[in-house]
């Protein structure tokens, strides 16, 4: 998951918009990104462990 992060951050610095910011603030973006599917992935897993919800 961290690769698709660092690829899609790669391509956004080469081709989109991402490469008018600076440098240093596309990398804060992609560490937020980064973090962001970390806690959903962890989340993720817990919930699989806990079983289906009742919701």
């Amino acid at each position: 998951m961290l690769f698709i992060v660092a690829a899609l951050l790669l391509l956004g610095v080469l081709m989109g918009t991402v490469a008018h910011a600076p440098l240093p603030l596309s990398a804060v973006a992609g560490a937020v990104i980064a973090v962001w599917l970390g806690v959903f992935a962890l989340r993720e897993r817990h919930a699989r462990r806990r079983g289906p919800s009742a919701d």
